[in-house]
Protein backbone atom coordinates (compact mmCIF):
# COMPACT_ATOMS: atom_id res chain seq x y z
CA UNK A 1 0.00 0.00 0.00
CA UNK A 2 2.92 2.51 0.64
CA UNK A 3 4.29 2.13 -2.65
CA UNK A 4 1.15 2.79 -4.54
CA UNK A 5 0.61 5.74 -2.00
CA UNK A 6 4.57 6.68 -3.19
CA UNK A 7 3.80 6.31 -6.63
CA UNK A 8 0.73 9.01 -6.66
CA UNK A 9 2.54 11.16 -4.50
CA UNK A 10 5.27 11.27 -7.70
CA UNK A 11 2.59 11.34 -10.52
CA UNK A 12 0.36 14.48 -8.03
CA UNK A 13 3.97 16.56 -8.19
CA UNK A 14 4.69 15.82 -11.83
CA UNK A 15 0.77 17.41 -12.50
CA UNK A 16 0.98 20.33 -9.75
CA UNK A 17 -0.67 23.11 -10.92
CA UNK A 18 -0.31 27.00 -10.73
CA UNK A 19 -0.18 28.60 -6.27
CA UNK A 20 -3.50 30.07 -7.36
CA UNK A 21 -5.43 26.87 -8.45
CA UNK A 22 -3.66 25.20 -5.02
CA UNK A 23 -5.13 28.29 -2.94
CA UNK A 24 -8.60 28.10 -4.97
CA UNK A 25 -8.74 24.59 -3.93
CA UNK A 26 -7.89 24.87 -0.66
CA UNK A 27 -10.16 27.45 -0.10
CA UNK A 28 -13.29 25.79 -1.20
CA UNK A 29 -12.16 22.23 0.91
CA UNK A 30 -11.95 24.55 4.02
CA UNK A 31 -15.16 26.42 3.59
CA UNK A 32 -17.14 23.50 3.03
CA UNK A 33 -15.30 21.60 6.04
CA UNK A 34 -16.10 24.37 8.06
CA UNK A 35 -19.48 25.02 6.68
CA UNK A 36 -20.22 21.15 7.63
CA UNK A 37 -18.40 20.63 10.79
CA UNK A 38 -18.17 23.68 12.31
CA UNK A 39 -15.08 26.35 12.33
CA UNK A 40 -13.60 25.65 15.42
CA UNK A 41 -10.48 23.83 14.15
CA UNK A 42 -10.44 22.10 17.90
CA UNK A 43 -14.14 20.51 17.87
CA UNK A 44 -13.71 19.97 13.99
CA UNK A 45 -10.83 17.51 13.82
CA UNK A 46 -11.28 17.07 10.02
CA UNK A 47 -11.16 21.15 9.45
CA UNK A 48 -7.77 20.92 12.05
CA UNK A 49 -6.50 18.39 9.75
CA UNK A 50 -7.28 20.22 6.55
CA UNK A 51 -5.65 23.61 7.37
CA UNK A 52 -2.48 21.91 8.80
CA UNK A 53 -1.97 20.26 5.47
CA UNK A 54 -2.83 23.97 3.72
CA UNK A 55 -0.39 25.10 5.56
CA UNK A 56 2.39 22.42 4.81
CA UNK A 57 1.42 23.26 1.09
CA UNK A 58 2.47 26.47 1.74
CA UNK A 59 -1.38 28.60 1.58
CA UNK A 60 -1.36 31.91 2.99
CA UNK A 61 -3.05 32.37 6.21
CA UNK A 62 -4.99 35.19 4.51
CA UNK A 63 -6.65 32.18 2.37
CA UNK A 64 -7.40 30.18 5.52
CA UNK A 65 -8.85 33.00 7.38
CA UNK A 66 -11.18 34.00 4.18
CA UNK A 67 -12.49 30.48 3.74
CA UNK A 68 -13.57 29.71 7.75
CA UNK A 69 -14.81 33.67 7.79
CA UNK A 70 -16.87 32.81 4.56
CA UNK A 71 -18.20 29.63 6.05
CA UNK A 72 -19.08 31.49 9.68
CA UNK A 73 -21.54 33.65 7.31
CA UNK A 74 -23.82 30.76 6.60
CA UNK A 75 -24.35 31.85 3.11
CA UNK A 76 -21.92 31.81 0.04
CA UNK A 77 -21.88 29.33 -2.19
CA UNK A 78 -23.79 25.57 -1.89
CA UNK A 79 -21.00 23.56 -2.76
CA UNK A 80 -21.22 19.39 -2.78
CA UNK A 81 -19.09 16.86 -3.53
CA UNK A 82 -19.26 14.85 -6.39
CA UNK A 83 -17.43 11.61 -7.87
CA UNK A 84 -16.42 10.34 -11.14
CA UNK A 85 -14.66 6.80 -12.50
CA UNK A 86 -13.58 5.68 -16.00
CA UNK A 87 -10.80 4.52 -17.59
CA UNK A 88 -8.09 6.10 -18.80
CA UNK A 89 -5.19 5.71 -21.35
CA UNK A 90 -3.84 2.26 -21.49
CA UNK A 91 -6.25 0.67 -19.13
CA UNK A 92 -5.57 2.51 -16.60
CA UNK A 93 -8.31 3.42 -13.63
CA UNK A 94 -9.20 6.58 -12.52
CA UNK A 95 -11.37 8.77 -9.80
CA UNK A 96 -11.75 11.81 -9.78
CA UNK A 97 -13.58 14.03 -6.90
CA UNK A 98 -14.81 17.18 -7.19
CA UNK A 99 -16.76 19.88 -5.23
CA UNK A 100 -19.91 21.55 -7.26
CA UNK A 101 -22.41 23.95 -7.27
CA UNK A 102 -23.47 22.71 -10.54
CA UNK A 103 -23.66 19.14 -11.28
CA UNK A 104 -24.87 19.13 -14.24
CA UNK A 105 -21.64 21.74 -15.50
CA UNK A 106 -19.12 19.51 -13.84
CA UNK A 107 -20.15 16.20 -15.47
CA UNK A 108 -19.90 17.60 -19.12
CA UNK A 109 -16.32 19.29 -18.21
CA UNK A 110 -15.36 16.13 -16.26
CA UNK A 111 -16.43 13.81 -19.58
CA UNK A 112 -15.39 16.26 -22.22
CA UNK A 113 -12.27 15.36 -20.61
CA UNK A 114 -12.48 11.81 -20.85
CA UNK A 115 -13.64 11.94 -24.27
CA UNK A 116 -10.91 14.44 -25.35
CA UNK A 117 -8.47 11.75 -24.76
CA UNK A 118 -10.30 8.57 -25.96
CA UNK A 119 -10.61 7.65 -22.25
CA UNK A 120 -14.04 6.32 -21.48
CA UNK A 121 -16.39 7.69 -18.34
CA UNK A 122 -17.82 5.13 -16.18
CA UNK A 123 -20.86 4.83 -13.83
CA UNK A 124 -20.16 5.37 -10.03
CA UNK A 125 -18.93 2.28 -8.50
CA UNK A 126 -16.89 0.62 -11.72
CA UNK A 127 -13.34 1.49 -10.70
CA UNK A 128 -13.60 2.24 -7.10
CA UNK A 129 -13.77 -1.37 -5.85
CA UNK A 130 -10.31 -1.80 -7.12
CA UNK A 131 -8.98 0.83 -4.26
CA UNK A 132 -9.06 1.45 -0.56
CA UNK A 133 -10.14 4.51 0.35
CA UNK A 134 -7.43 5.35 3.31
CA UNK A 135 -6.42 7.09 5.75
CA UNK A 136 -3.02 7.81 6.16
CA UNK A 137 -1.36 9.61 8.95
CA UNK A 138 2.66 9.99 8.57
CA UNK A 139 4.94 11.63 11.57
CA UNK A 140 8.42 11.31 13.41
CA UNK A 141 8.72 8.55 15.53
CA UNK A 142 11.60 6.00 16.04
CA UNK A 143 9.27 3.05 18.08
CA UNK A 144 6.89 1.61 15.57
CA UNK A 145 6.14 -1.16 18.26
CA UNK A 146 4.76 1.88 20.64
CA UNK A 147 2.43 3.54 17.94
CA UNK A 148 1.20 -0.26 16.65
CA UNK A 149 0.28 -1.01 20.12
CA UNK A 150 -1.87 2.35 21.13
CA UNK A 151 -3.47 1.82 17.82
CA UNK A 152 -4.65 -1.56 18.63
CA UNK A 153 -5.12 -0.53 22.19
CA UNK A 154 -7.49 1.69 20.59
CA UNK A 155 -9.64 -0.61 18.69
CA UNK A 156 -8.39 0.86 15.58
CA UNK A 157 -8.37 -1.57 12.34
CA UNK A 158 -4.58 -1.08 11.25
CA UNK A 159 -4.15 -2.31 7.24
CA UNK A 160 -0.65 -1.41 7.85
CA UNK A 161 2.04 0.36 9.05
CA UNK A 162 5.53 1.35 8.14
CA UNK A 163 8.76 2.46 9.71
CA UNK A 164 12.03 4.31 7.76
CA UNK A 165 14.26 5.96 8.80
CA UNK A 166 12.48 7.71 12.04
CA UNK A 167 9.14 8.20 10.48
CA UNK A 168 6.42 6.03 11.00
CA UNK A 169 3.29 5.73 8.25
CA UNK A 170 0.01 3.86 9.49
CA UNK A 171 -2.10 3.34 7.16
CA UNK A 172 -6.45 2.55 8.28
CA UNK A 173 -10.17 2.56 6.91
CA UNK A 174 -10.99 5.79 6.17
CA UNK A 175 -13.95 5.71 8.85
CA UNK A 176 -11.06 4.64 11.40
CA UNK A 177 -9.20 8.09 10.36
CA UNK A 178 -10.74 10.66 13.04
CA UNK A 179 -10.11 7.24 15.80
CA UNK A 180 -6.90 6.43 14.81
CA UNK A 181 -5.55 10.23 15.03
CA UNK A 182 -7.20 10.81 18.59
CA UNK A 183 -5.57 7.63 19.87
CA UNK A 184 -1.85 8.79 18.47
CA UNK A 185 -2.24 11.68 20.43
CA UNK A 186 -3.39 10.37 23.50
CA UNK A 187 -0.59 7.83 23.50
CA UNK A 188 2.41 10.18 22.19
CA UNK A 189 1.01 13.82 22.75
CA UNK A 190 1.58 16.92 20.13
CA UNK A 191 2.40 15.26 17.15
CA UNK A 192 3.14 17.38 13.65
CA UNK A 193 1.78 14.52 11.18
CA UNK A 194 3.74 14.96 7.64
CA UNK A 195 1.12 13.36 6.26
CA UNK A 196 -2.55 13.71 7.61
CA UNK A 197 -4.88 12.81 4.28
CA UNK A 198 -7.44 10.34 3.31
CA UNK A 199 -7.12 8.67 -0.31
CA UNK A 200 -8.47 6.25 -2.57
CA UNK A 201 -5.25 3.88 -2.89
CA UNK A 202 -4.94 1.31 -5.71
CA UNK A 203 -4.74 -2.31 -4.80
CA UNK A 204 -2.77 -2.84 -8.29
CA UNK A 205 -1.35 -0.60 -10.81
CA UNK A 206 -0.93 -0.61 -14.45
CA UNK A 207 1.91 0.49 -16.34
CA UNK A 208 1.87 2.80 -19.09
CA UNK A 209 4.04 3.98 -21.24
CA UNK A 210 5.03 6.06 -24.84
CA UNK A 211 1.60 7.18 -26.54
CA UNK A 212 -0.30 6.00 -23.61
CA UNK A 213 1.79 8.21 -21.39
CA UNK A 214 1.54 11.41 -23.22
CA UNK A 215 -2.09 11.08 -23.53
CA UNK A 216 -2.60 10.46 -19.98
CA UNK A 217 -0.61 13.55 -19.05
CA UNK A 218 -3.00 15.15 -21.24
CA UNK A 219 -6.02 14.03 -19.39
CA UNK A 220 -4.88 14.74 -16.10
CA UNK A 221 -3.66 18.18 -17.44
CA UNK A 222 -6.99 18.70 -18.58
CA UNK A 223 -8.70 17.33 -15.13
CA UNK A 224 -6.48 20.15 -13.16
CA UNK A 225 -7.30 22.98 -15.10
CA UNK A 226 -11.02 22.46 -14.00
CA UNK A 227 -12.06 24.37 -10.59
CA UNK A 228 -14.24 21.99 -9.31
CA UNK A 229 -11.96 19.26 -9.63
CA UNK A 230 -10.24 18.95 -5.95
CA UNK A 231 -8.37 15.20 -6.35
CA UNK A 232 -7.30 12.62 -8.64
CA UNK A 233 -6.56 9.30 -7.98
CA UNK A 234 -5.46 6.74 -10.07
CA UNK A 235 -3.32 3.07 -10.18
CA UNK A 236 -1.12 4.31 -12.79
CA UNK A 237 2.35 3.56 -13.17
CA UNK A 238 5.01 5.31 -15.23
Amino acid sequence: MGRAYQNRKVSMAKTSDTKAKVYSKYGREIYVCAKAGGVDPDGNLALRGLIDRAKKDQVPTHVIEKAVEKAKGGGGEDFAPARYEGFGPGGCMVIIDCLTDNPNRTFGDVRQCFTKTKCKIGTQGVVSHMFDHAAILAFQNNDEDAVLDALLTADVDVTDIESDNGKVTVFTPQADYFKAKQALMDSLGKIDFEVDEIQFLPRTVTAISGDDLELFEKFLDMLNELDDVQNIYHDAEY
